[in-house]
């Protein structure tokens, strides 16, 4: 059992993934900042939170819905990087190890839910 979310692999993880979103965008054009920047970033920084804050809580489905949450910040994320590539923002090959990461992300978050999900009330 972990006694904060700060132990927990699946948020460190996203909490990496986030730094490396926050690099990957530093050198976007100055027209991205109210769009694609600040969009990517902050579903990124979403998924940390709601896993925090799932930890938080005090009922298995209270929690499972901010593991909910999180999952499909992950695939906003997700969805974000694949239009930066579409577009030239973004190299291919440069994302592939966070695309990895962020299916890592989805298979732990999904592991998760099934686990409360399962859960007797």
């Amino acid at each position: 059992m972990y006694h904060s979310f700060e132990d927990m692999p699946v948020w460190q993880k996203s909490l990496e993934l986030s730094g490396k979103i926050f690099i990957l965008t530093i050198n976007l054009p100055r027209s991205e900042d109210y769009g694609l920047t600040s969009q990517i970033r902050r579903s990124s920084n979403s998924i940390s939170g709601n896993i925090a804050e799932a930890f938080g809580r005090m009922t298995p489905m209270d929690k499972k819905n901010f593991y909910v949450f999180a999952r499909g910040s992950t695939f906003e994320t997700k969805s974000h990087l694949l239009y930066g590539i579409t577009v030239g923002y973004f190299i291919k090959e440069d994302c592939q190890f966070i695309l990895k990461g962020y299916e890592d992300l989805i298979f732990e978050l999904n592991k998760i839910i099934k686990t409360l999900r399962d859960s007797k009330p």
